[in-house]
């Protein structure tokens, strides 16, 4: 005799047989490791424009490419050679690319805020196309003891 399920596992809905989610718009949620190299720009546009493509945002396509490889030449320039996490996601509608690098924590907060600077020059053509297709984009500290930088583009439909 088994007895009675207790507590919340109770309230789980009853499993159904299915297959595998279709990519669509509303489940574009990816998330890679990139080891950092010059090379790793293609590898961002290659993943975007698959994953853009895949999901119904086709159309966004040329922007989003041309903000993940800034974006990772931009830690690449500031962050030579080091990991580098790459996020391309919808939510609430819109196309979120935000690039996570290991750029080391400043001993001063005016050395941080020149760098960021610097940082946010060398950023022209993407501030450029962001703009041109109605979308924002920026950078700040990772708040991490090791440092970093998160730096992200915001695509509207």
């Amino acid at each position: 005799m088994s007895k009675p399920m207790k507590g919340a596992l109770r309230c789980l809905p009853t499993a159904a047989a299915a297959g595998p989610v279709p990519p669509a718009t509303e489940n574009l949620s990816y998330s890679m490791l990139l080891p950092g190299g010059a090379y790793c720009a293609k590898l961002a546009r290659e993943a975007v424009r698959s994953l853009l493509t895949g999901h119904g945002l086709s159309h966004l396509c040329e922007p989003a490419v041309l903000a993940a490889s800034e974006l990772v030449a931009a830690a690449y320039r500031f962050t030579p050679d080091r990991e580098m996490i790459l996020r391309v996601r919808w939510q609430f509608e819109a196309l979120r690319i935000v690039l996570y690098d290991q750029h080391p924590a400043h001993s001063s907060p005016h050395a941080a805020e020149e760098c960021r600077d610097r940082r946010s020059r060398s950023m022209w053509l993407l501030a450029a196309a962001v703009d041109e297709h109605g979308g924002d984009w920026g950078l700040a500290p990772v708040l991490t003891p090791g440092g970093g930088t998160k730096s992200w583009a915001l695509l509207h439909h």
